[in-house]
């Protein structure tokens, strides 16, 4: 087995590659890390056959449904698994074969109630069911103490005590554990009386993850992150520096039309000298009638260069094929000094 182990934040995820075929898994991928797993195949000479998330994650964005799509591969998930996206699903016991590796998926709800663990010679990937030293939370959508205690103590803690622990999350910086070792070292686990773990996991008072809103948006629906939104837009437009805008400023000659998306109030306090205002949730309203010329260049500015790259992108979209963000938002302008207008 070709094996690496990619860690982002506390994050875990695995590429596994059959050495003989050289076909491949990624489980667990973080969108982050998504051409990470492509350099990485390429490097050993691996193709990604599949694309597998062992639950619903509630803490990262996954890179299962970008990495489906750019690969042509399948995005695997347990039955249960609300992902519109998944079209390969696996039920307790199936095997997944990739190459000649073989793949047990073990259902093990609990956290979500698609958890799944899988089994793969002398490991078992667990996703956020046993973690090193914890277990995964019981507390967000769809997670029930229950049925985790079922899970670990009628599924999991009866493995070969030998095999080893790849889990979904770790904080301290360790690769792995192994299931006797999570049996006697691991607190939670000790709790071994099912009314004393339930009682234990009802009362961890965790601080639910920063992105927790927008992870499980993205992960159970497949809709896109801000962060991609921003990129995809920034893909599409051409930027202008401040530098050259502060330039053209300077000699009363923009050169084009400096267009200004904030709100009305924000734009009263101080804006750029010679910008035109048309708040972005009217832009696409309004615009036939304030920028009548579509042959005309645009430069599109906001307080801090996001929602100017989504306007910008939007008027290109719409025929305006001379619009341009500005590299930077009016903050950094303000903040450099350079020149304001207020009403």
């Amino acid at each position: 087995m070709i094996f690496e182990q990619i860690a982002t934040g506390g994050c875990q995820s695995y590429l596994l590659g059959c050495s003989d075929s050289h076909a491949a898994i990624v489980i667990d991928p973080n969108l982050a890390q998504a051409d990470h797993y492509l350099g990485l195949a390429a490097r050993e000479g691996l193709r990604i056959r599949y694309v597998l998330d062992t639950h619903t994650h509630a803490d990262h964005f996954s890179a299962a449904k970008e990495l489906g799509q750019r690969l042509g591969a399948p995005v695997v998930t347990h039955s249960r698994s609300p992902a519109p996206y998944a079209n390969f699903h696996l039920a307790d016991g199936e095997i997944l074969r990739v190459g000649g590796m073989r793949l047990k998926a073990i259902h093990t709800p609990g956290h979500t109630r698609d958890s799944m663990c899988m089994l793969a010679d002398d490991r078992v990937f667990t996703g956020d069911t046993l973690l090193i030293g914890a277990t995964g939370r019981t507390d967000l959508p769809t997670g029930d103490p229950d049925a985790l205690y079922d899970s670990l103590f009628g599924i999991l803690l009866k493995l070969d005590p030998g095999l080893k622990v790849f889990p979904a999350h770790d904080y301290k910086g360790r690769s792995h554990s192994t299931i006797g070792a999570e049996i006697e070292n691991n607190p939670r686990l000790q709790k071994r009386d099912r009314g004393a773990f339930v009682e234990m996991m009802q009362h961890l008072n965790l601080d639910a993850p920063v992105h927790l809103t927008e992870a499980l948006r993205t992960n159970m629906s497949g809709g896109k992150t801000v962060a991609q939104l921003l990129s995809d837009a920034a893909a599409l437009v051409p930027f202008i520096s401040m530098a050259e805008l502060a330039e053209r400023v300077q000699h009363n000659d923009l050169g084009f039309v400096l267009l200004d998306v904030r709100e009305k109030d924000a734009f009263a306090a101080g804006h750029i000298p010679g910008a035109q205002h048309l708040p972005r949730g009217q832009l696409e309203l309004r615009v036939n009638k304030e920028l009548p010329d579509p042959t005309r260049r645009i430069l599109v500015c906001c307080e801090f260069g996001q929602i100017s790259t989504l306007a910008a992108a939007t008027l290109r979209e719409m025929g305006f094929t001379g619009a341009a963000a500005l590299d930077g938002g009016i903050k950094s302008w303000r903040e450099a000094g350079l020149p304001l207008t207020v009403l």
